[in-house]
């Protein structure tokens, strides 16, 4: 089905009908893994067709807002690449060299807090992200509803894993801002030496070297059930920079990802804004200039 050129700029229709996304999943026929929607169901929706002018330069604005997005978005893409790269600095030496390989055991240990679950207390629950990706908030709840009768708290700056599918790279440091959450039993979590700069440490646990190293260590005969338990993490051997060296090759890779993090903001912020504008251009509650609307 094609728009009728003498109504339709090119690319309007297609405008049109993304703005009424939910509406076309309404209408939909078939299971919930293939689904279909007829033309003629498309065709019977209504949707406001302004003057071809308009409807031109409704889709040059919103070209416009796509390519930068699309600027941003590589940008930052661009920079993970950069920040890929730069991983390699975790492991070095001020001379340049690797690093002497020391077992994690030497710099760092296992360290589980217990606390009882309380009817009428209130607990905040996190998950571990994969590849290293830090922690997720996963809601608040009472004690008296979850069937455990203890949970392990995190605290700020420690190392927390998932025992379960290990070789994903469940693993990170504990941000202050998840200081005090709890976890099941199947999140260890263990306590940095002095030596250890911890933002070091959250940088390793997004390295596919550690996760490599995770994987060859877990056991069990399902793969989806595999775990990796603390003494076999505490086993797997790192080059270890000395403390100064590790806080530099940290500054450089946060100074990566600070930046990454603003210009996806930007783009994420771009792209609320596009559908706004959208909506407002679709409706006409936003007007929009056209030089040969005025001619």
């Amino acid at each position: 089905m094609r728009p009728d050129p003498e109504r339709f700029v090119l690319g309007f229709a297609g405008l049109a009908l993304s703005s009424r996304k939910f509406d076309l999943e309404s209408l939909q026929t078939g299971s919930t893994n293939q689904t279909e929607l007829s033309a003629g169901t498309v065709a019977a929706l209504a949707i406001v067709v302004p003057p071809l002018p308009v409807q031109k330069r409704v889709v040059e604005v919103i070209d416009a807002i796509d390519d930068q997005i699309v600027a941003l978005t590589a940008e930052a893409n661009a920079l993970e690449g950069v920040y890929r790269g730069g991983s390699s600095l975790l492991w070095r030496t001020a001379g340049g060299e690797e690093a002497a390989p020391r077992s994690l055991g030497d710099v760092m240990r296992l360290e589980v807090t217990r606390i009882p679950m309380r009817e009428g207390t209130t607990y905040r629950l996190a998950g571990v992200l994969n590849a290293g990706q830090g922690l997720v908030d996963k809601n608040e709840f009472d004690g008296a509803d979850t069937e455990y009768t203890a949970m392990n708290v995190l605290r700020e700056n420690q190392v927390v894993m998932r025992k379960l599918t290990a070789w994903e790279g469940p693993i990170t440091v504990v941000p202050a801002s998840f200081d005090g959450f709890v976890a099941s039993s199947e999140f260890p979590t263990f306590v940095l030496a002095s030596d250890v700069f911890p933002a070091w440490m959250k940088h390793v646990c997004r390295t596919p070297r550690l996760w490599a190293e995770m994987q060859s260590r877990v056991v069990g005969t399902v793969q989806r059930r595999k775990r990796l338990n603390p003494d076999q993490l505490l086993s797997v051997e790192l080059p270890i920079p000395s403390r100064a060296e590790q806080e530099q090759a940290a500054e450089a890779l946060d100074a990566i990802e600070e930046q990454v993090g603003v210009i996806r903001a930007e783009a994420d912020a771009l792209s609320r804004a596009r559908s706004r504008m959208l909506m407002g251009l679709l409706n006409q509650t936003l007007k929009i200039e056209s030089t040969e609307l005025e001619a």
